[in-house]
């Protein structure tokens, strides 16, 4: 298995019965700003399906960052989308 497999695989997580990406972590793999990558998908909303992005609560955000750091410079206040 390749490095770069192994790292899009630790970066998927389950929420909600959905395996999800933070948006942070999608924006990073294409090299982008979470602000941008957002943007364009709710620019192109039509294209995704529905459910295609949610935002955590609260409760699911502070269980995920005791699970790992979260190394973005994303607001304290910013709930991430998941992807």
């Amino acid at each position: 298995m390749s490095d770069e497999l192994i790292l899009i695989q630790n970066l998927i997580y389950e929420v909600r019965g959905k395996r999800v990406m933070l948006d942070f972590d999608l924006a990073r793999l294409y090299n982008v700003e979470t602000r941008v990558l957002n943007q364009a998908v709710k620019r192109n909303i039509k294209r995704f399906p529905i459910d295609f992005m949610f935002q955590l609560t609260k409760d699911e955000s502070d269980n995920m960052s005791s699970q790992f750091v979260m190394t973005s410079k994303r607001p304290l206040s910013a709930l991430p989308l998941v992807n």
